[in-house]
């Protein structure tokens, strides 16, 4: 026990011995600097020197570009780069959705599963045109739809001379109307039930305002037309119209499906809006 004593004391004594450190003049051994040291003033000094050299390493090499010469550290300019090319592949991907949704709608027409509608009734015999007019016959309903538009007064004089043309909607599909407009059950369109992969068509003139997805009602595609009016397609297929398209009437637009959770087979959910109110498709529209 003494031993220890003694060496511990060897050890305090070692530790709190003062040294002088003298600086002197070579030629004339005149004092020009001195201290007083001992080893422990030595190793605290030394210990604060190295946690500050540590501190002052790490805030160089945190907050100053002198980081980007360490392996590992990227640059400011290398990350704004990154997020720019991680938006321009988004952008990329989004527009190659787009363009297999249009190849997926055309898909069954270019492989003879829908008849394209026939445009024109132009057949070539001998190398002449020749008009087919059993092609150009129109059906009944369409001479009592003629009929009843030409009978109609589409410029009427007005008090302060102005003239405005209506409108005309035509129906989307050709289909059965499985529910009807009903605002009671806040059903506020009417559903076509029709085959799957049928070319959805703008009711009229306008304008796309929203094209994409929603969790309830699937693929869906908004057009504004003239005088505040508003069509809603849902529960599309594909679309083939993206926001800001203007398309004609009769131009296909998606195809159907049964897309969405509130879906209930291969239909189109049709609505009609007048400045923010639902209209019953079925008084703008013939649907037969």
């Amino acid at each position: 026990m003494e031993d220890n004593k003694k060496e511990k004391r060897k050890l305090k004594q070692k530790l709190t011995d003062k040294y002088r450190l003298v600086v002197l003049n070579e030629d004339t051994f005149e004092e020009r600097f001195s201290l007083k040291l001992s080893r422990l003033n030595v190793f605290v000094l030394g210990g604060v020197l190295s946690f500050l050299l540590i501190l002052i390493t790490t805030f160089i090499i945190t907050f100053t570009p002198i980081k980007e010469y360490i392996p590992g550290y990227s640059s400011t300019n290398l990350k704004i780069k990154a997020a720019k090319l991680a938006f321009q592949t988004d952008s990329l991907k989004r527009k190659l959705d787009i363009l297999h949704n249009f190849t997926k709608g055309l898909q069954p027409i270019l492989t003879g599963e829908i008849e394209p509608d026939r445009i024109d009734s132009l057949e070539l015999e001998a190398g002449k045109i020749v008009i087919n007019d059993s092609l150009l016959n129109a059906t009944k309903a369409d001479s009592l739809f003629r009929e009843k538009i030409e009978s109609e007064d589409r410029f009427p004089i007005i008090s302060n001379a102005e003239s405005k043309i209506k409108i005309v909607f035509f129906a989307p599909l050709k289909g059965t109307i499985s529910q009807e407009f009903d605002p009671r059950s806040k059903h506020l369109a009417v559903d076509i039930v029709t085959k799957k992969n049928e070319p959805v068509k703008a009711a009229a003139d306008g304008t796309v305002i929203f094209s994409g997805w929603t969790s309830e009602t699937g693929y869906v595609i908004i057009l504004k037309h003239a005088y505040n009016y508003v069509t809603v397609y849902k529960h599309n297929g594909s679309l083939l119209k993206q926001q800001g398209d203007l398309v004609k009437s009769g131009e296909v637009i998606a195809t159907v499906g049964s897309t969405g959770e509130l879906t209930t087979g291969p239909h189109l959910h049709f609505e009609l809006w007048s400045d923010g109110y639902a209209v019953n498709p079925t008084n703008l529209i013939d649907f037969k």
